[in-house]
């Protein structure tokens, strides 16, 4: 008797614990692909922020890519050239057999210019690769103009290359205007180095234009910009690093 009283208290126990335990759970939704480890513990997941084509500036800032125009059919690969890198060297004609160089203005540390016998100081370099069908291009060729008459007789120089001749072989692009006439109309009076084989261009990473390097007396890029940004101070920023690269002491 006492058995079978103890085995019914029992089962009434049992009955009722599940009834509350079932009643404590509720209604319950699934979460689709929980992800639980071992020991049913939650695990985070970190959200991975992508930056396509980040560029920085001369501070190590992140800078978006501004409007640019597409180089037609270039399959190059982007170097990926960014402030702190070493300038890639090269030899650019600038009127029918002759030829402007890298080296004549700036060159590694402990190394000599290439005619250091005649022109032995030091240049920092402000370089922007354009073509006449390159809008985005049109857009920035006033500000840098301005930007060189204020320093075209300092210690510092100013290139445009032109790549029109390098893409005019593709089509829709046979009747672009040729580059000094082109831009003698606009006002545009930096000097042009012609890129016709895309050598320096490709060296340069510069698959959209424009693109513009400022490169100190040392050859190294201290800035890196893609496109045109409206609404940019591009004047006063590239005045004030020009400023510091002419103060650097060589």
């Amino acid at each position: 008797m006492i058995v079978k009283n103890v085995l019914k208290w029992l089962s009434i126990f049992l009955i009722t614990t599940a009834f509350g335990i079932a009643q404590e759970v509720g209604e319950v939704a699934v979460v689709p692909d929980d992800t639980t480890n071992s020991l049913d513990v939650a695990q985070e997941v970190e959200e991975e922020t992508v930056v396509p084509d980040d560029t920085t500036n001369s501070l190590g800032v992140a800078q978006e890519v501004g409007e640019v125009a597409v180089v037609p059919d270039d399959t190059t690969k982007d170097p990926g050239l960014k402030p702190g890198d070493l300038a890639p060297s090269w030899a650019l004609m600038y009127a029918p057999g002759k030829f402007e160089f890298l080296k004549n203005w700036t060159v590694e540390r402990n190394q000599k210019l290439r005619k250091f016998m005649s022109q032995p100081n030091r240049y920092p370099m402000v370089l922007s690769f354009f073509a006449t069908w390159c809008k985005p291009c049109m857009k920035e060729l006033p500000h840098l103009e301005n930007v060189y008459q204020a320093y075209k007789n300092e210690q510092v120089k100013f290139f445009l290359v032109d790549i029109t001749e390098a893409t005019r072989n593709n089509k829709g692009f046979e009747d672009s205007p040729k580059a000094g006439p082109f831009l003698d109309q606009k006002g545009i009076t930096i000097p042009i180095l012609y890129d016709n084989r895309g050598v320096a261009k490709e060296r340069y990473g510069a698959k959209t234009l424009p693109r513009l390097f400022v490169i100190d007396k040392f050859q190294t890029i201290r800035d890196a910009r893609q496109g045109f940004h409206e609404g940019e101070d591009l004047e006063g920023e590239l005045s004030v690093l020009i400023d510091e690269l002419m103060a650097e002491e060589e």
